[in-house]
């Protein structure tokens, strides 16, 4: 009898789901949801993203996919950030309080472009105080919120494309496109820009369009998990291994 129960029994999940994290829950949240909705315990993610930004979160389920996280992690990264200009906080986002208040300059385009132009390419980024960068077994946050001075040496990033989107004069908020290497900090690259605009910022609103070959426009909606067929849906945009394996050797080879 169990083994004719244990042939009927569908087989365990296995592959990378794509998912669009909207703002408010935590990467580890979502990671949650699939677990509840697969039954399967080995879940992980490829990337953190904060609760206050959105957009692509990649999900490896089952052993042979989570061995995957470390080559998926390494792709590029594509992001549309907004900017509060005139003001700097702790955490170089929404999170944190408040440091400095300034005074927007006037701003052209081409006043702009000037504070961009020198941050694209390969250089160094210094890590930020609040960050899950590991010292000494424990992320640079456990330090930070208890007043303990950690300085990280900066790390090589590189810039591949940052573009100016918009500039809302009312709101003092400037939109850009970027795209980077991983390993970049998009919160500090808002406040390298801040800096160079002689006014300060921090990052408002941040949106993960791609992470190497995969792309947001691919993903499970927050209506669609929330779908009674949800468990269906998803097994049904599952992509497996093999397909996201041959994917990484095209862009290893690119």
């Amino acid at each position: 009898m169990s083994q004719q129960g244990n042939a009927s029994e569908a087989p365990a999940l296995c592959g990378v789901i794509l998912l669009d994290k909207p703002v408010g829950p935590s990467s580890f949240a979502m990671v949650r949801q699939i677990r509840r909705l697969t039954g399967v315990a080995r879940v992980g993610h490829t990337g953190t993203l904060d609760p206050f930004a959105s957009g692509l979160l990649t999900v490896c389920i089952g052993r042979p996919a989570t061995r995957l996280v470390p080559r998926l992690m390494g792709g590029e990264k594509e992001y549309l950030a907004t900017l509060q200009l005139g003001v700097e906080t702790e955490t170089q986002d929404p999170e944190g309080r408040v440091l400095r208040e300034a005074a927007v300059p006037a701003l052209s385009a081409e006043d702009i472009e000037t504070c961009l132009a020198p941050l694209r390419g390969r250089r160094l980024q210094q890590p930020p105080r609040y960050s899950a960068l590991k010292h000494q077994g424990k992320p640079l946050y456990y330090y930070a919120r208890r007043g303990i001075e950690v300085t990280k040496p900066p790390r090589e990033i590189e810039i591949l494309a940052l573009e100016n989107q918009g500039y809302d004069v009312g709101q003092r908020q400037l939109a850009i496109r970027v795209v980077c290497s991983t390993g970049t900090y998009v919160r500090t690259l808002a406040a390298e820009i801040g800096h160079g605009l002689g006014c300060g910022a921090h990052l408002v609103a941040l949106r993960r369009l791609r992470s190497g070959g995969l792309h947001v426009h691919e993903a499970l909606t927050e209506t669609e998990l929330a779908a009674a067929d949800a468990p269906q849906l998803l097994a049904g945009r599952l992509l497996s291994v093999e397909r996201v394996l041959a994917q990484l050797d095209a862009l290893d080879y690119s």
